[in-house]
């Protein structure tokens, strides 16, 4: 799935289920090409339902089930699914204000068990106070005031997920040079910085710090984000974000490079209390 989405978001059930139903085709030794042939469609369409760059229509499923062979009830089943699947989402009421790109990295957020993600330039948006966060967005591009506060109020919305009852674990490495950017004034870096030694000491939130003199190490080309699910048929994701678009991988040999990245900076970066007072001591020379 290495691609740069610009199309409606796919839930992270809906790509379970576009890899199932390709697994299905496979099993049944029936080619993408013949696969096509049956729904009237270019073999293109038949790999966009099964990558989930498409939404899956109902009747197209069915003649699909049938052709491979599957049982009634398992059909059903796998139709059921479907019908869930093409639902949209809480984050669809904000489509005024997100990017179609970003879209899919909030579903996958809101379905992941763990959530790792490198910063170098700002704030994680989940931990991001309301005046930090309108401070950030304030330098993006936006339309006009409305549109701006309507992004801001879905960064609050996407942040509930941290006290749900299910709440994913949340595990950020974090450049210094986030802390000592100033953005909004000192009292929003003030208020961030409280937030931020707040939320490290939750149960499900670890947050590292790499301090400037550890130097140059691995992940200073950019930041990115890798999320894994409770299903066992879907695999890791890592999420990078550029100025027009986004980058989803979730092939083996890339999400493998990336988690490398990770556990490697997660050894050299401050731990747990080490944050705690780094933290402290940033908040003094505000």
């Amino acid at each position: 799935m290495s691609d740069s989405r610009t199309g409606t978001a796919p839930t992270v059930l809906r790509m379970l289920l576009g890899k199932r139903l390709g697994a299905l085709r496979e099993k049944a030794r029936v080619s993408r090409e013949a696969a096509a042939e049956i729904l009237d469609v270019t073999p293109l369409t038949v790999r966009r339902m099964e990558n989930s760059e498409v939404g899956l229509k109902l009747p197209y499923v069915r003649l699909l089930l049938a052709a491979y062979g599957v049982v009634a009830a398992e059909a059903e089943e796998f139709v059921e699914l479907v019908k869930a699947a093409n639902k949209p989402g809480w984050w669809h009421r904000y489509r005024d204000a997100l990017p179609s790109w970003f879209s899919a990295y909030v579903s996958l957020e809101d379905e992941a068990r763990l959530i790792r993600t490198y910063e170098p330039h700002y704030v994680p948006g989940l931990l991001q106070t309301e005046e930090y966060a309108r401070a950030v967005l304030s330098a993006g591009v936006h339309r006009n005031p409305t549109e701006l506060e309507r992004r801001v109020a879905l960064r609050a919305k996407r942040q509930q997920l941290l006290t749900k009852a299910d709440a994913p674990i949340l595990w950020i490495l974090m450049e210094e040079a986030v802390l000592r950017r100033p953005v909004g004034g000192v009292d929003v870096m003030r208020g961030q910085i409280d937030r931020l030694i707040e939320l490290a000491s939750r149960p499900n939130v670890t947050l590292q710090i790499m301090p400037f003199s550890i130097g140059p190490h691995l992940g200073a080309f950019g930041p990115f984000h890798l999320f894994r699910f409770d299903l066992p048929d879907l695999p890791d994701i890592v999420y990078t974000e550029n100025l027009t678009g986004a980058v989803y991988m979730d092939q083996r040999p890339d999400v493998a490079a990336y988690l490398e990245v990770l556990d490697n900076m997660a050894v050299r970066a401050s731990g747990v209390d080490g944050t705690r007072d780094f933290l402290q001591g940033i908040r003094k020379e505000f």
